[in-house]
């Protein structure tokens, strides 16, 4: 038992230090719709993982590396808003998702755990996956952190700098992405943009600096972690869609140990 609390511990902690960072970013840039597209896009990937048998983390990652590519090449075409373009990815993807999944004969799909996520229900290779993935990620936000800051400021100012913009903007999708793909069996397709927003949209109100904020919201995730699992103790709730109480796993835990 203490090793399923401690995994699902270290992993929701992982994501939360992940997410805090690059929400702020997402709430900077106001990129919350294009979060919500990338996460929809995952049950696709997911989908198309089983059908091809290849890892479901890579098939993640790719799709929405994929998607992202596509919605800069057609943002810089300027054939429709943006929002709009956002909506018929995001709706589009995920219904695509769902019809992929009812082929599936052969494979039992819990879709309440991809849409709201697991957390008692990742392994030991589920936390080795969070945190390269997330180590991948905050090396990348560290060593391009004033880019990303600058293009963020002002596009046009970072562009007389000299940087790189439409390669800094397309970074930070991949980054978003990689997060979506990360975070996507603990938190589930629709709430992972949460994980991200909520956090920083808080630590805004009481940060005077862009690192203040990055760290604040890192912190705020990291409580919310920890405060879900002790309140899914404490009161013996469910800690996702379709986890077992948390004192009945304690109780099975031990009688498993007694036999």
């Amino acid at each position: 038992m203490l090793d399923l609390l401690l995994r699902a511990l270290l992993g929701g902690l992982g994501v939360a230090a992940v997410a805090g960072p690059l929400g702020a970013f997402v709430v900077w840039r106001r990129m919350a719709y294009f979060g919500d597209t990338l996460a929809h896009s995952a049950l696709l990937g997911v989908a198309l993982g089983f059908l091809l048998d290849i890892n479901l983390n890579l098939a993640i990652v790719v799709l929405c590396v994929g998607l992202a590519l596509v919605l800069v090449t057609l943002q810089k075409k300027h054939i429709i808003a943006t929002d709009t373009l956002l909506g018929i990815l995001a709706h589009s993807a995920l219904s695509l998702g769902l019809v992929a999944v009812s082929f599936l004969d052969n494979i039992r799909i819990d879709l309440m755990a991809y849409l709201f996520g697991d957390l008692l229900a990742i392994n030991q290779a589920d936390v080795y996956w969070i945190y390269g993935g997330g180590l991948a990620v905050i090396t990348l936000l560290v060593t391009f952190w004033k880019p990303l800051l600058a293009v963020t400021v002002n596009e046009e100012l970072a562009k007389v700098e000299g940087y790189p913009v439409e390669a800094i903007r397309l970074l930070l999708m991949l980054l978003v992405a990689l997060v979506i793909a990360v975070a996507m069996k603990i938190v589930g397709v629709l709430l992972i943009t949460s994980l991200m927003i909520i956090p920083a949209a808080t630590a805004r109100k009481l940060s005077s600096t862009p690192i203040q904020m990055a760290s604040f919201a890192s912190f705020i995730g990291c409580l919310a972690v920890c405060g879900g699992l002790w309140a899914s103790y404490r009161w013996d709730t469910p800690t996702g869609s379709k986890c077992c109480r948390m004192r009945r796993l304690v109780v099975l835990d031990r009688l498993y140990l007694t036999v």
